[in-house]
């Protein structure tokens, strides 16, 4: 275990149990004043499993969306593929971390919380992508995340989650709480159609899901 993320756990404990679920985000960037290595997450690329999909040529649209968009790689990417791309966090220290580390880039970063968005968002975007976000929330907050991150999605417009997966029965102890596949049907409630589900389950390494979803 990391120091990084022995800190990640121990703030997220602190934050959770004292009933402020989503304000140990911005106390884990702002405590690792510059260094990336403090964020377990903060790789300084893409993630491996978003990229492998843009290259598969799925998806479409104009406009995008990055769920809590931290040090801002996805968000790069995805305009790097011509999409005009907003990027939000609740963090204002990673929103100010991703300005600096792309002054001249073309991606709107915002602070914004997941639970207030703008009504100028709703039904927006053309690509929404949920990256190890919703996994970051308590299983009691993320029911309640999910539906706001679905009216996001434009009328005929795509949505990416890729997450940690588990089965019902696995202890949720410390943060990252893994998802199941009966907790993500909770993107079919809120109107959006399955379109693939896989599941990355080789044997020794974190199991994930990566889900692709469209409004019809």
């Amino acid at each position: 275990m990391t120091d990084a993320y022995t800190r990640t756990v121990q703030l997220s404990t602190e934050f959770i149990e004292n009933g402020d679920p989503l304000g140990w985000f911005e106390a884990l960037y702002a405590t690792a004043n510059g260094d990336p290595t403090a964020v377990p997450w903060a790789r300084l690329t893409p993630n491996a499993l978003l990229l492998d999909w843009l290259d598969r040529g799925l998806i479409r649209g104009k406009t995008a969306i990055v769920i809590g968009c931290g040090l801002g790689d996805d968000a790069e990417e995805l305009a790097k593929r011509g999409l005009s791309v907003t990027g939000f966090d609740i963090s204002e220290s990673a929103i100010a971390w991703s300005h600096q580390r792309f002054p001249n880039s073309p991606v709107t970063y915002e602070v914004a919380d997941l639970f207030a968005l703008p009504e100028a968002w709703k039904g927006r975007f053309d690509f929404v992508l949920e990256s190890y976000t919703i996994q970051a929330m308590p299983p009691e907050l993320r029911t309640k995340a999910i539906p706001k991150i679905a009216e996001l999605v434009a009328p005929s417009g795509q949505l990416l989650v890729i997450c940690r997966g588990r089965e019902p029965d696995q202890d949720l102890s410390a943060v990252p709480f893994p998802l199941t596949k009966t907790e993500l049907l909770g993107f079919q409630r809120s109107g959006l159609s399955e379109v693939e589900f896989e599941d990355f389950a080789e044997p020794e390494t974190v199991r994930r899901f990566r889900v692709l979803y469209d409004r019809a």
